[in-house]
């Protein structure tokens, strides 16, 4: 623990005082240098952010954050008054020359105006935790950088840097704390939020802990990637079931635009942060991560249930659901979600002509407003033509608990 640290720290300054007549005019004021500078370390370590701000950060928003002195409540308690702990936003080059400095620079300048950014740092008394709660901050307007090539703003890191000076007791030193948010992505307009959470989802999957801030590799191992999109799957939608090998396969074929490798094929492959989020699918009109995020948004609003009971096969070709079904009786039906739309899941099923020949059909896809209309239960049991969910399960059995009750009259 910090206060015990903090405590061995002052018995043994008691004791080379204690032996200052022994110790000489050189040695002496040498080792109190030293302590000073273990003090500082240790105190500048223990300031520390405890409440994140978001890492996508809308101007005009209102936000919270907090940041915690793990050793205030130990060497500010003879304080005649609150010490005061500032927000600032820096860009990544600040943060870059602060990381560098060991933090022992100060910030010349803010990169953006945050209203609301002193707070008072106090020690509760219920807890014992000495805190800056800052509860009402908004961020009025940022200051953009120069930026290199294709980048676009929302590839455009910054963080929030919490400061303040305090003077320790009993020691009587002044030490300048600061410390640094996750990185930030900040947007002006909601239709930014999306390529802002794949810059954030890239930075916090696949950055190293002792890095120069904000350096994050440009390729990644596809393994990696796929452990990334299970994990963001699962808590996003709030499921336990994830994303099983079939759907990786189905995932790389996509991010890779190739049909012909095998799924070990693609475990040996980087995918870098283009294929992710600045090419456009080919045929398309949106990237890979644009499309994933829609079906993770269509998922959480209105499919969680069916995702969770299996229902849903979801990460399939068109092409390979030709195959599957293609040899199956007459209405067997299996849900994907779409390849042409962001945010849509449709219906495929076989449907045989009278020379016996056979025929998949797929169903314009559902989008989030269309199952907000009516459930997607309520569809499948609404048409006649589906009749057992691939491979063999008949319909009502596999959705019968999604069924709502119909309402009669008027209704």
């Amino acid at each position: 623990r910090c206060e015990n640290l903090v405590e061995v720290y002052f018995q043994l300054q008691q004791q080379v005082m204690a032996a200052s007549t022994e110790l000489g005019p050189e040695l002496l004021p040498r080792l109190l240098e030293r302590f000073n500078e273990v003090l500082s370390s240790l105190v500048k370590s223990s300031f520390l952010v405890e409440k994140q701000p978001p890492q996508v950060l809308k101007t005009q928003t209102k936000f919270q954050a907090s940041v915690r002195f793990l050793l205030g409540p130990q060497l500010l308690k003879a304080a005649p008054k609150p010490y005061m702990v500032r927000a600032d936003m820096v860009t990544e080059k600040q943060a870059r020359e602060l990381e560098l400095s060991n933090y022992s620079n100060t910030l010349s300048e803010s990169t953006g105006e945050i209203l609301h950014n002193t707070v008072a740092l106090e020690t509760n008394p219920t807890s014992g935790n000495c805190c800056a709660n800052f509860k009402n901050v908004l961020l009025k307007k940022i200051k953009r950088c120069e930026r290199k090539g294709s980048e676009s703003v929302t590839e455009e890191k910054c963080a929030v840097l919490f400061s303040t000076n305090v003077t320790l007791t009993p020691s009587n030193v002044s030490i300048h704390l600061q410390v640094l948010s996750l990185p930030i992505v900040v947007i002006v307009h909601g239709n930014q939020d999306n390529n802002a959470k794949a810059t954030v989802l890239w930075d916090n999957a696949f950055s190293d802990i002792d890095r120069v801030p904000f350096v994050v590799a440009e390729r990644v191992p596809w393994d990696k990637m796929c452990d990334t999109l299970n994990l963001k799957f699962m808590a996003e939608v709030q499921t336990t079931k994830g994303l099983l090998k079939e759907h990786y396969f189905f995932l790389a074929q996509k991010i890779f635009n190739d049909h012909s490798a095998s799924p070990e094929d693609f475990q040996s492959r980087h995918v870098s942060w283009a294929q992710f989020n600045k090419e456009i699918l080919p045929g398309r009109g949106f990237t890979f991560w644009q499309w994933f995020d829609g079906v993770l948004d269509l998922t959480k609003r209105c499919l969680k249930s069916y995702w969770s009971d299996r229902l849903i096969m979801g990460f399939i070709s068109k092409q390979y659901v030709c195959k599957l079904l293609s040899m199956q009786p007459d209405g067997t039906f299996l849900l994907r979600f779409s390849d042409s739309e962001i945010g849509g899941v449709t219906i495929a099923y076989v449907m045989r002509g009278k020379d016996g020949s056979s025929q998949v059909e797929n169903i314009q896809p559902f989008s989030a407003k269309d199952l907000s209309i009516r459930s997607l239960g309520d569809r499948i049991r609404d048409l006649g033509q589906l009749r057992n969910l691939y491979p063999n399960i008949p319909k009502d059995q596999a959705f019968g608990s999604h069924y709502n009750k119909e309402q009669t009259g008027k209704d």
